[in-house]
């Protein structure tokens, strides 16, 4: 039997947020985006969030059309947040030709959002390079394979790609690296901190770029 029932009527009653969120004072917030961000990871981890590493980054491609895909945060710190991925895939493409992006981490366990806007700027050899040998041997695999986002004909043409170059991997020569993987670091201009409230009276802080510093405003939710 078709279930008929809307939208509307499917999520009616689904909580967004659980009834016991944590509590955050903007008025002790640190004057640094980063450090509050390395905060709220950590008391995200602590409380056993899925995958709080995993952001999803929005692009533009040449004729200004959105993107957007959840990818792995590599690390943070002063300069930006990194990921990596190939230059050749589709987002490294459009980084190439628009190097400006947005990053959304959204943790709803624990109502807190996370958005973070400015410029990407790569990695250097070195530093891609350390990142792709680190990777799992079929994450390596998938990435020397180069064909990302490529209409795959079968699943045995996927699996027979890695084996192909798992073999290489695993070979008496020398590893194979790539020359495409890279890192990529979003320098932020602005990062907003979005804290859910039981009764609808969301916290939202804003820090935006100010010469060597951060100013903070806060805004209407």
């Amino acid at each position: 039997m078709t279930d008929h029932r809307s939208l509307r009527d499917l999520v009616r009653g689904v909580p967004a947020f659980p009834d016991a969120l944590p509590d955050f004072d903007p008025d002790s917030a640190p004057s640094s985006p980063v450090d509050l961000f390395l905060e709220w990871m950590a008391a995200a981890i602590d409380a056993e969030v899925a995958a709080p590493h995993a952001v999803t980054l929005a692009t533009v491609d040449r004729h200004g059309f959105p993107d957007a895909r959840v990818v792995i945060l590599k690390d943070v710190d002063t300069g930006g947040f990194s990921f990596a991925t190939s230059s050749e895939s589709p987002k490294g493409r459009q980084l190439q030709e628009s190097p400006t992006a947005a990053l959304n981490f959204f943790w709803p366990s624990v109502g807190r959002q996370i958005r973070v806007r400015g410029t990407v700027r790569p990695a250097g050899t070195e530093e891609n390079d350390a990142d792709f040998r680190r990777r799992h041997p079929v994450a390596r695999a998938l990435v020397l394979a180069g064909e990302q986002s490529s209409v795959l004909g079968s699943r045995e043409d996927l699996n027979d790609a890695v084996a192909v170059q798992v073999g290489r991997l695993e070979g008496d020569g020398p590893t194979p690296g790539s020359v495409t993987w890279t890192v990529y670091t979003v320098a932020p201009d602005t990062v907003e901190f979005w804290q859910a409230d039981p009764e609808r009276r969301h916290l939202r802080v804003r820090y935006a770029r100010h010469g060597d510093g951060w100013s903070q405003t806060l805004l209407w939710p």
